[in-house]
Order: structure tokens, then C-alpha cells, then sequence
């Protein structure tokens, strides 16, 4: 992996205190993620300091990657360039099949799954004054879409399919960040956003707090065939008073937050991620309160199209989960 061996020549050239033996015997890993006030990069960053910690036992390090969310990193694995990715169960299932945004390319027969995480509504977001009060209320204002590359993207635009809108519907059609939209709202300069999300989240909070951001309800019969054409779909409901200013729940759908990786990732590489989480299971579920309720056999069924690697396999079966 190109990426990856420059780093590891930067640290024998930099570095007099580490000796070229012990730089010969350390592997380095990086995970994408998504954007840095996202739960993907948080999910990263909890994953690499569990493996980092155990690094004298395994002998890899493992570093983070701020990237442009699941298409992003599921074709950069593809082509080498990240070991590990953080992907929509939808983006995963498209990619094994070769459809949507990956038909152009062709599947993708070397993705392999590793767990599900968290369960990401896609959350809704309007200006208080705007009067929206649900998604097609969007008709005529500003809506941020998502950025290029990202699942949030594809999510919205095949809700918006589903309900026969287009983007020439929007007075405005952004393109902003997860990073940028909540700045955005509140600055006037968008009516809107939608974004796929484990909750709590900070671009979320951030808005919520700051200029009284509504959650914006995605429901109804064009929602309900969605969610029963799509088997990586499933309805989800936004807990009432997670988010400052909303105290009521907010119904919506959503996917699956999964971790992937590629089958020409080593088999002891990937066992060393699984192993980390899992034998520090307490430990990770404290780490962001997306991760609070999660279970170990939950995550190794749920949300994933791709076949699992076998170094993840190989653990599972050790627990008795396989």
C-alpha cells in the first residue's frame, strides 16, 4: 500500500531513537472515516487507541482518516490505499452487488465485512423559521444534499426518488460537508440539511444548540416502501430531548454504521482490530454514546452484505458467536 509505506519510510528516515529492526517489525493500518465532528471518525479514533494500546503485542499501529464517508472508503480499500473503512450497510450492499454508484466500476468481489457498529438515522434538519415539517416542505427553499462520496448523499437522493422530488425542486442545492452544514443553517445560508448519523452527534448538537434547529420528521407510505424494497433499510425513531430544543421523538429510517476492509488484508491484521474492540468491550462502548447499547452478536448479524473476512472469523468462532 503506497500510502503506508511512505509513512513507514518517513519513520525510519525521521526518527534516531527507533532502531530499523523494530520499524521493520511494525505494520501500520489507517481507517477511513468521515468528516471529523462525525460519529465515523470518532469510531476510528476509538478502534485505533484500543489497538494502540495493545501495539506490543501485535505490533501494528493504527492511525485515522478524515474522508468524504462510505463511497470514499469503500473505493479506496478497492484500490489499496486504506486497510479499513467505515461504510452504510446500503454503500456495502451496493458495492458487493456492483450497483448505484459502483455499476461503472463493478463489484466490488474483494470487500469484506467485519461488524455493524451503530444503527444512523438520517436526520433531518430545518431552520426553526422556515415552517418546514416535513421533508417534502423542502420544495422551494435551500437544501444542503450531502457532499459527493458520501452515504448521507445516496440516502437522500433515494428518498427523494421515492417521493418523486428532484433537486430543480430546491430554490438552492448545496453540496456542503458534514463539517460545514450546521454553520451553514445557522447563518441563513441554507433552509436545511439531512444527514445519516449515529446520535447523539455533534453537527447535529452543534445546531440544535446554537440557532434552535428542528428535527424534521421522514415518514409516510413513500418512506414505508423504501424501507421494503431496500433489505439494508429499516424505520428508526430520533429519541425526544437528545438534541437541545426538541424534545419530542422524531420518526425517520436509517441504515447500519458497518466496518469493512478488504480480503487482501492480512488474516492476523484484521483479527487484531476485532480482538480489540472486543476483548475491551466495556471499554469501547464508553468511548461515544452512540456506542452505549451495543451487542457484540448484534453487530457480527446485522447490516452487512459483504462476505466476512476470515480473520474476523476466526475470533468470533473463539467467542462461541459463530
Amino acid at each position: 500500500m503506497k500510502k503506508l509505506t511512505l509513512i513507514a519510510a518517513a519513520l525510519v528516515a525521521g526518527s534516531t531513537l527507533i532502531g530499523p529492526s523494530a520499524v521493520a517489525q511494525q505494520k501500520f493500518v489507517t481507517i477511513g472515516t468521515g468528516g471529523v465532528t462525525g460519529v465515523y471518525y470518532a469510531a476510528g479514533g476509538a478502534i485505533c487507541r484500543l489497538m494502540n494500546k495493545e501495539r506490543a503485542k501485535h505490533g501494528i499501529r493504527c492511525s485515522v482518516e478524515s474522508t468524504g464517508g462510505s463511497v470514499y472508503n469503500v473505493n479506496t480499500i478497492k484500490s489499496g490505499e486504506l486497510d479499513f473503512g467505515v461504510a452504510q450497510s446500503d454503500i456495502q450492499f451496493n458495492a458487493v452487488k456492483g450497483l448505484a454508484q459502483f455499476k461503472e466500476g463493478g463489484a466490488h468481489s474483494d470487500l469484506r465485512a467485519v461488524f455493524s457498529v451503530y444503527p444512523e438515522a438520517l436526520t433531518v434538519l430545518a431552520r426553526k423559521e422556515s415552517g418546514v415539517k416535513k421533508f417534502e416542505d423542502f420544495k422551494g427553499k435551500r437544501f444542503n444534499v450531502g457532499n459527493p462520496g458520501s452515504g448521507t448523499r445516496v440516502t437522500i437522493e433515494m428518498l427523494m426518488t421515492a417521493l418523486g422530488m428532484k433537486t430543480s425542486d430546491f430554490s438552492l442545492t448545496s453540496e456542503l460537508k458534514p463539517d460545514e452544514h450546521g454553520a451553514a443553517l445557522c447563518d441563513n445560508k441554507i433552509d436545511g440539511f439531512g444527514y445519516v448519523v449515529g446520535s447523539p452527534a455533534a453537527n447535529i448538537q452543534d445546531p440544535t444548540t446554537t440557532c434552535g434547529a428542528k428535527l424534521v420528521a421522514v415518514s409516510g407510505p413513500a418512506v414505508d416502501k423504501l424501507i421494503k424494497e431496500y433489505p439494508y433499510f429499516a424505520a428508526a425513531t430520533i429519541p425526544g430531548g437528545i438534541y437541545p430544543n426538541n424534545p419530542d421523538p422524531v420518526k425517520t429510517f436509517g441504515v447500519m454504521a458497518s466496518f469493512v476492509s478488504s480480503a487482501k488484508v492480512p488474516d492476523n491484521v484484521v483479527y487484531a482490530m476485532v480482538s480489540a474492540v472486543f476483548d475491551n468491550f466495556d471499554e469501547f462502548k464508553k468511548l461515544h454514546p452512540a456506542f452505549a447499547n451495543l451487542d457484540p452478536k448484534e453487530m457480527i448479524g446485522s447490516g452487512m452484505s459483504a462476505p466476512l473476512h476470515p480473520g474476523a472469523v476466526k475470533y468470533y468462532k473463539e467467542k462461541g458467536w459463530m
